[in-house]
């Protein structure tokens, strides 16, 4: 049967972008739909432009830590304009460059919302196209949940977009981009309280970096606040918000951000038309491959909540396109020692099994700590330290979890998990020569475990 593509793409973020030129790359006709912007939530309103705000935010604390090097700093303010706007310029920028990688690869860009009305035809607007293949890579959404006072709420969406930049803000949830705004708005000069329903955000990571993260970021005046959720928000005369807890107190605040998770977004994608089937948690099944119940109809990202990770996304998107159509490759996406950071202040990077993890799949673990002031501050007169952790399967001796929570985590896990991907010991950790003076040597230089599991 003749269709117009063989593979018709319906959203152009990471996974949509990367699947779209590997597989024109390699020979298939391939036209992609977007109805928001090129380069998805990552490049938009995700991590590009939250790591810009993140580098603003600093700013602040370097003035501070400057006198102790002999900088005389004069009077300074932060201007938010000049940072919201300047930041829209470079993801204007990127979504050129988005456009002409897309265009470079011979891949039709459509611009609209795209359904599903059959497993190979969808249409845009008043056009219908039909595909051998259709690949669902439409990502997420934030989900805000229904309270009375949503509609002044908020999310990661809007908070690029911000007319004004808050005195006082409260950021509600226990995730990453939570956490991470806690930070920048306190380091552009908000007061700022982070609200979390449980006992200690960051779920999922390591206990010993959840901690030493929310020390740290109470030194630097985030006002955390758990085992508390928000049960209404109520706009006052003056155009602040009454936000009121669940445990009886209020808060009054200029802005309330929702960080409370995010959703697949496939409100009126078409599945309904479709074999494919969701999870409970509303997320597209798919097998190894990434298709899903119906042959014709694959998924990659965040659509399908394995794992929210913008590499992640690329990876599947590339496996996807090799498994379809080279004859030589068929690469599959390894889940396993994924490195994440958070942006968060300080920065937090993880590669591997956290402790209780790792005291849940192996036999015995030997646990390596340090928590020190970084050579920077014995001069910054800041009160910030460095905390960093590997977790070792005795049996083994293979370094299973390495963990860090200090300026630049990112950068130094980065080289790290690729030791530890390829199986790293703790023999060859201790047998590499360090980089002197520098936070990343601790690493290589902790001989004693402080406890076995």
């Amino acid at each position: 049967m003749f269709y117009d593509y063989d593979l018709f793409v319906i959203g152009a973020g990471s996974g949509g972008v990367r699947a779209s030129r590997i597989a024109a790359g390699l020979g298939a006709k391939v036209a992609v739909a977007e109805d928001l912007f090129l380069g998805g939530t990552c490049v938009n309103v995700g991590c590009v432009p939250k790591k810009l705000l993140v580098y603003g935010s600093h700013f602040s604390e370097e003035f501070e830590a400057a006198a102790g090097f002999g900088w005389t700093i004069g009077s300074s303010s932060f201007h938010w304009p000049t940072l919201r706007d300047n930041k829209t310029k470079e993801i204007e920028r990127l979504n050129g460059v988005y456009q002409n990688l897309l265009e470079s690869a011979g891949v039709d860009i459509i611009n609209g919302r795209a359904t599903i009305i059959d497993p190979h035809t969808i249409a845009v607007g008043d056009r219908q196209f039909t595909a051998e293949r259709i690949l669902v890579a439409v990502g997420g959404w934030p989900a805000i949940p229904d309270i009375p006072g949503r509609e002044h709420i908020i999310s990661s969406n809007e908070v690029f977009y911000l007319e004004e930049f808050p005195k006082r803000v409260a950021v509600v949830g226990g995730g990453y981009i939570a956490v991470e705004f806690a930070g920048i708005f306190q380091g552009l000069g908000s007061d700022t309280h982070l609200l979390y329903r449980g006992d200690l955000f960051l779920r999922g990571f390591d206990r010993d970096v959840r901690e030493f993260t929310a020390s740290e970021m109470i030194k630097k005046g985030v006002n955390l606040h758990f085992n508390r959720s928000v049960s209404a928000i109520e706009k006052q005369v003056d155009g602040s918000l009454l936000v009121r807890l669940t445990d009886g107190s209020t808060l009054e605040v200029d802005t309330i951000m929702y960080a409370t998770g995010r959703k697949p977004k496939i409100e009126h994608l078409g599945l309904e038309n479709t074999a494919v089937k969701l999870t409970h948690k509303g997320s597209i099944q798919v097998n190894d491959n990434f298709q899903t119940a119906e042959p014709s109809i694959y998924a990659v990202g965040d659509v399908i909540d394995r794992m929210q990770l913008t590499p992640v996304a690329l990876a599947e998107g590339m496996a996807l396109a090799q498994h379809l159509y080279s004859d030589t490759v068929d690469y599959k996406v390894d889940y396993g020692f994924v490195a994440t950071a958070v942006f968060c202040q300080p920065n937090i990077g993880t590669v591997g099994y956290s402790e209780e993890r790792a005291k849940e799949k192996f036999d015995t673990v030997a646990v390596y700590k340090s928590n020190f002031k970084p050579m920077k501050h014995t001069l910054s007169d800041l009160d910030e330290r460095t905390f960093v952790k590997l977790l070792v399967d005795q049996n083994t001796d293979r370094v299973i979890g390495c963990h860090m929570v200090g300026a630049d985590a990112g950068e130094i896990i980065q080289g790290l998990a690729i030791a530890i991907k390829a199986g790293a010991t703790k023999a060859d950790f201790d047998s590499t020569i360090g980089i002197h003076s520098t936070v990343a040597e601790e690493f290589v230089t902790m001989r004693e475990p402080a406890y076995i599991l």
